[in-house]
Formats: C-alpha cells, sequence, structure tokens
C-alpha cells in the first residue's frame, strides 16, 4: 500500500505537470474569454473537505456569477441554471472548468482519482459510517462516483422540474450511493483501477452516452 501510495505520488506530479503543458494551448484563451466575458474573473476557489477530512481551497475556472451562492438555487446547480456566466455552460458541460485542479493535483492537495471533494454541507450530508473513511484516500479530479454521476446536473434539473425537494435528493438518494460507489474505490485501489477509471473518463468526455463504467465495473 505505502509502495502504491507512493508511485501514485510520483505519478500525480508527472501527469498534472505534462498535462498543464500540453493543455496550455487550450488554457490561455479560455483564460482571455474569461477576463472580457461574464463579470471578468477567470479562477473560482471553493472550500472543499478533502484528506483526512481537512479543508482545501479547489481551484475552477469561474462558470457563474460570484455571488451566485447567495442567490436563488444556493449550493444546487442545474441546466440553463441563470447564474451561469456565458462561457460557463460550454467550461461546465465539457468538463474544463475542472481543468485548474491539475493545480491542485500538482501542489498535492489532490490526485488525479480519488473520491471528489465537496463542501462541508455536502459532506454532512454523508451517511456517517461513509464521513468517517471517503477520504482515507486523496480526493481527486475524477473517480469512480464521478462516472456514475456524471449526468447529476440533469437528474437534479429533473426533480426540480417535477416540484420536488432537490436537497433531499441529494441527501437521501445521491450522497448514500457516491459514498458506497467510494467506499467500493478503497477496497479496490490499485494502478489498474486507477487506469480503467482515467481511461473511463475519457472515453465518456468523447461518447457521453457511453455505460463503459457499468461493462468495465460490473460490481
Amino acid at each position: 500500500n505505502n509502495l502504491y501510495q507512493f508511485f501514485k505520488r510520483g505519478s500525480d506530479i508527472v501527469s498534472s505537470g505534462i498535462a498543464l503543458l500540453l493543455l496550455s494551448p487550450l488554457l490561455i484563451p479560455i483564460v482571455i474569454g474569461l477576463k472580457l466575458t461574464g463579470e471578468g474573473y477567470i479562477f473560482y476557489f471553493q472550500e472543499r473537505v478533502g484528506h483526512k477530512n481537512k479543508l482545501f481551497n479547489i481551484y475552477k475556472f469561474a462558470t457563474m456569477l460570484k455571488d451566485s451562492i447567495k442567490m436563488k438555487g444556493g449550493l444546487i446547480t442545474t441546466k440553463k441554471d441563470p447564474r451561469i456566466t456565458p462561457m460557463g455552460g460550454f467550461l461546465r458541460k465539457s468538463k474544463i472548468n475542472e481543468l485548474p485542479q491539475l493545480l491542485n493535483i500538482f501542489f498535492g492537495h489532490m490526485s488525479v482519482v480519488g473520491p471528489r471533494p465537496v463542501m462541508q454541507k455536502s459532506f454532512d450530508a454523508y451517511p456517517e459510517d461513509v464521513k468517517q473513511v471517503i477520504y482515507d484516500a486523496k480526493p481527486g479530479l475524477t473517480g469512480i462516483g464521478s462516472l456514475v454521476f456524471r449526468d447529476e446536473e440533469e437528474l437534479i434539473t429533473a426533480v426540480r422540474d417535477r416540484g420536488g425537494d432537490t436537497w433531499g435528493f441529494y441527501k437521501n438518494t445521491i450522497y448514500p450511493h457516491k459514498g458506497k460507489l467510494e467506499q467500493w474505490y478503497q477496497k479496490n485501489q490499485s494502478f489498474w483501477t486507477d487506469l480503467k477509471i482515467i481511461f473511463a473518463t475519457a472515453w465518456v468526455v468523447i461518447i457521453p452516452k457511453s455505460n463503459i463504467v457499468y461493462s468495465w465495473f460490473k460490481e
């Protein structure tokens, strides 16, 4: 396990560093575009629960209005949310808004694969047994929970459109399920599992309707 963690950290540094260099032709125009549109700010720093349940700031491209959390909707974002900036919809749909987290990986706050880091209120929605163990693994840019719930905004939008309780749906349906997925990941951590998750993540970005996660991770 120690050997796995040592090599995982080494591969995180190398892969995030190379990715930042290779993606710079994409990232630089996005930075310029964000500066010229919306409210003109580029990065969004948000406090999340991380490794061993310690708080840290996650980096994202800004996709929503600055005070969006205080507006109608609060923590929950739906499709075509009016708080999303002109470039925000594309950045969120393509997941490009998550790319600045390569910096979090490089600096050691996160890993490429692991449970997604969540805000404190969302963390508190996890069942107690999940809260105790979920961040024994370093939080990740992608993970098994992210793959299974990659259409999370669409699920929430459907609940809202039916007049349902969106936060209740998060707390009673999504978070318990996500928790079990991440508990599965911790029991099955390996280079092979991580590689499969990375490949499956890239695959569903290209083919969003693919069911690769269910054929590769049958259990």
